[in-house]
């Protein structure tokens, strides 16, 4: 959580999430025994941990000035090396989940912050866009749910700032061909002319427009529909928690009023996975745990966490989805 310039907290949610899903019943009502062909989750890296820790540090005095530093030497040398850091976080991840990969694993990452799956979108895009159905849904699709569309650049002078993690995306991985965005209601001009720069390999689905498509009679189960048409075979998750309705998320390090409810980012899981699409991979990031003692954010991180594992399961043939 190097370039979280808000709330923070976020590099304490993995294992937040893991202690919490101890109360997570396994059953689940949309697939079949998905803990069946195993969940681990690793310990949390003390490499990266330092790595943090340093950046943190570093950053601190860059964020209080909003990254205008032009005439200071020394805060330049600490964004010089908050940039590095978050290289070598990119690369770390990449091997790691190029790795798994190859071991034949399905890999979720989680952060973190929203910087944190640079380095998984960047495996996954590689081992998976070539596949496809035919020739129209050949690509590799990106599900993003989010409050915020992530598309600044260099947000504060953090090139892989959390604020940048789409746009670093379609800047950087070209194999990335479609990027659909879900729930978005935080978004600068400068954000909206890039995502329309884009032309159809962006499509965003503000929280707004869902909004008043429900208001004026749409279902939600069409306009899930409509998301998941929107995407190719191979469909990678990228999912910022602070996407849902902040009650779900009170502690993420920018709340945003509005969003999804829970049921209604698993439905649109679901009809993704119904639609016949493959979930290769994904990611859940910005669950931050609250005072101690209150584990509500950790307890909806884990369920959420628990579901796209199901959902991922079931895309690749390895569950069976249940049907009313």
């Amino acid at each position: 959580e190097v370039t979280t310039s808000y709330g923070g907290g976020t590099s304490r949610g993995p294992q937040a999430i893991f202690e919490a899903s101890k109360q997570v019943d396994l059953f689940d009502l949309d697939v079949e025994r998905p803990y069946e062909p195993g969940i681990f989750m690793r310990s949390v890296s003390e490499t990266v941990q330092e790595w943090n820790h340093e950046g943190k540090k570093l950053a601190e005095a860059v964020i209080a000035l909003g990254g205008k530093i032009e005439s200071n030497q020394s805060l330049a040398r600490n964004l010089s090396r908050v940039n590095e850091l978050s290289v070598q976080l990119n690369s770390w991840v990449y091997q790691q989940v190029q790795g798994l990969l190859h071991e034949g694993k399905v890999v979720g990452l989680v952060g973190g912050d929203h910087s944190t799956p640079f380095g998984s979108i960047q495996a996954h895009a590689e081992r998976f866009s070539s596949l496809g159905l035919t020739r129209r849904d050949r690509g590799f699709g990106i599900l993003h749910f989010d409050a915020h569309s992530d598309t600044r650049i260099a947000y504060e002078g953090f090139e892989h700032s959390h604020a940048s993690i789409m746009y670093n995306v379609l800047e950087q991985i070209p194999a990335v061909t479609k990027l659909v965005q879900v729930g978005i209601r935080d978004i600068c001009e400068q954000e909206m002319n890039y995502v329309q720069s884009q032309g159809d390999r962006v499509r965003t689905y503000f929280d707004r427009d869902m909004a008043l498509s429900r208001f004026r009679g749409e279902t939600f189960e069409g306009l899930a529909n409509r998301i998941v048409e929107d995407l190719p075979s191979q469909v990678y998750v990228s999912f910022d928690i602070d996407g849902l309705d902040p009650r779900y998320c009170p502690h993420t390090g920018t709340p945003v009023p509005g969003g999804l409810e829970f049921n209604e980012a698993t439905t649109i899981l679901r009809q993704l996975v119904a639609s016949g699409r493959t979930i290769v991979g994904f990611d859940l990031n910005e669950v931050a745990p609250g005072p101690e003692g209150d584990e509500w954010d950790a307890n909806c991180g884990a369920r959420l966490l628990y579901k796209l594992i199901a959902f991922t399961l079931a895309s690749q043939g390895k569950r069976t989805l249940r049907f009313e």
